[in-house]
């Protein structure tokens, strides 16, 4: 089996305390999870160890169903190796590996590759081909090999469990506060700054116009976000979607920021959404959006208190 499920490095990743998932997000539920796998490992003396898969199963079981992503895989990567675990290890997913059935994976992989000595995993854990291995088949395969198995129950932001789906739910929504409680931190988006009409020079209200962008967005509409660049932050009124003004139908992702002058071209920038603050809409004049985007820059003011 060896290398042909992209395991290069027995090292850094063999007789250590597992956490297997997608882990998209990152969110309070997993932080749960990855804190439970700290503990369990340096009580056990091992390192915490986290497999995770690239890309999704389902953008080769169900392409049509492929969820958007909440975080990038470096993004992921960088989150999760925040919360005190030692390895990261990135699985290329396969077709070979989807097709083994929850045995094959527990024996072939668990045991034979990563020679694990204890996991753990959130109450929902699924694996193997079908998703047939549950956590209660898990806890059974681990106890006949005398191994430990530890299952961390879910984390509830008021009566939901927290969970990738109800983020991405809550941003389709353009719910961005909601989001921010279960994720722990503002949904944030990645991309690269390009030229665009350059209208809002003209107007005197100069925007970065970013694409590339790789995760899912929020529903259309003015949000108050932030955005870092060269380790320092600054507040910003973001504009997601058309243009009706200007007659420009195409969505855009447009982000002015305060208090800052440079150029930005060809530059990467991750903007964080922090509140909603009004729909797209269409105004008669390039002055009354002008108008209105003055007052949106002090509602970004005011929504950082």
């Amino acid at each position: 089996m060896g290398t042909s499920f992209g395991f290069t490095q027995p090292g850094i990743y063999r007789g250590g305390c597992l956490s297997i998932g997608n882990f998209d997000g990152v969110h309070r539920g997993h932080q749960h999870i990855l804190n439970e796998l700290s503990r369990h490992a340096l009580r056990m003396g091992v390192p915490a160890v986290v497999v995770t898969f690239d890309p999704h199963p389902a953008s080769i079981l169900a392409p049509d169903r492929l969820p958007p992503a909440l975080t990038t895989l470096k993004r992921r990567v960088e989150l999760v190796s925040q919360m005190g675990v030692d390895t990261v290890l990135v699985v290329p997913t396969t077709k070979e590996l989807l097709n083994l059935t929850a045995a094959e994976f527990f024996d072939q992989v668990l045991l034979s590759e990563l020679q694990f000595r204890g996991i753990v995993e959130g109450s929902n854990f699924c694996f193997g081909k079908g998703r047939q291995g549950t956590v209660d088949s898990l806890q059974e395969m681990c106890h006949r090999e005398g191994l430990e198995c530890h299952v961390v129950p879910p984390v509830f932001e008021g009566d939901e469990t927290v969970s990738s789906s109800l983020i991405r739910g809550l941003l389709k929504a353009g719910d961005v506060v909601g989001a921010k409680a279960m994720l722990g931190r503002p949904h944030r988006a990645t991309g690269v700054v390009v030229e665009g009409a350059k209208r809002g020079r003209t107007i005197g209200f100069s925007t970065a116009n970013l694409e590339q962008v790789e995760t899912m967005l929020p529903t259309h509409g003015v949000y108050s976000g932030s955005c870092t660049i060269d380790g320092k932050t600054y507040k910003a009124a973001v504009n997601l979607g058309p243009n009706p003004t200007f007659d420009e139908q195409a969505s855009k992702l447009e982000v002015h920021l305060l208090d800052f002058a440079g150029d930005l071209y060809g530059r990467t920038m991750d903007v964080d959404f922090v509140e909603r603050l009004r729909d797209v809409i269409k105004f008669e004049s390039a002055t009354q959006l002008l108008e209105q985007l003055r007052l949106d820059v002090e509602r970004v003011r005011r929504s950082f208190g």
